[in-house]
């Protein structure tokens, strides 16, 4: 990896440390942990109310994504679901819900922080079928067929090596799996400058791909039935959108569906995430 790579990670690893050290020392103040500062884009408000009431109260303070992936995954019992940069661990604790006692939840994030808030959500929501990972979503620490589900929020668009996360998702996918994930992505007409112009990279606006960018990496990887829906804006010309793909029981099974695309009529927007 390139030191503008290393340093594009670690930018973003200390962007979400500091937000975890902010959620456990708040949960250790008289009010309780305060939801970190983002707007109506990102974060819990993307949850149901029934959904963050359920879960310790840190868990949601240190939701920074922009969707809820676990609904977009359609997640079922006995099921294998993987969060990449899972953070406080929100969503991780939400599919172990809907996994059952016979499914398994893994969550994998880089930052010692956010896996030492994660492992006490965990405690604190009584847990048993879940495990947290400590690893890059670029070189996941599972073995190749073994997940039935990838689920994510708002984490692929901070990854450099974007190429090599979808080669990974599709690696430790087994046959017939699939992908539900929420990220930021851009119109086709805006180029990286203008990308850039609209956030930074740590705020999940500048490393963003455009739709067709997404679609043709996701079918480079492999992956068939892609479908990319745009939810709510989160700057001008870039989406919160729902990312749905499938990898093929078998290796003849190449069609490719074209996403939706965002249209002008579309308002705008982890896990460790934004």
């Amino acid at each position: 990896m390139s030191d503008h790579s290393n340093d594009l990670r670690e930018t973003v690893r200390e962007r979400y440390a500091a937000a975890a050290v902010q959620v456990t020392e708040g949960g250790t103040a008289c009010c309780g942990p305060q939801p970190i500062e983002v707007d109506d884009s990102f974060g819990s408000t993307l949850y149901a109310a029934a959904e963050r009431d359920a879960l310790p109260a840190e868990a949601v303070a240190a939701s920074l994504g922009c969707g809820n992936p676990t609904a977009v995954a359609d997640l079922h019992e006995g099921e294998r679901v993987l969060d990449l940069g899972s953070g406080g661990g929100i969503d991780v604790l939400l599919s172990a819900r809907r996994v059952g006692p016979t499914g398994k939840a893994y969550g994998l994030d880089m930052t010692e922080e956010m896996l030492a808030l994660a492992l006490a959500n965990q405690k604190k929501a009584g847990a048993t079928n879940i495990e947290f990972l400590k690893g890059t979503i670029e070189a996941i620490p599972l073995p190749a067929n073994t997940i039935d589900v990838v689920i994510s929020n708002c984490v692929i668009n901070l990854s450099a090596d974007k190429p090599a996360v979808f080669a990974e998702m599709f690696r430790v996918l087994a046959p017939g799996g699939r992908i539900g994930i929420s990220d930021v992505v851009a119109d086709d007409q805006l180029g990286p400058d203008q990308r850039a112009e609209r956030g930074d990279y740590v705020d999940c606006i500048a490393g963003a791909l455009s739709f067709t960018e997404y679609r043709e990496g996701l079918a480079a990887a492999g992956f068939t039935s892609i479908e990319l829906t745009p939810t709510h804006a989160v700057a001008d010309g870039m989406h919160s959108a729902t990312v749905r793909a499938v990898k093929p029981t078998t290796t003849t099974d190449t069609a490719v569906r074209t996403p939706t695309r965002p249209t002008s009529s579309t308002s705008c927007c982890g896990g460790s995430g934004c």
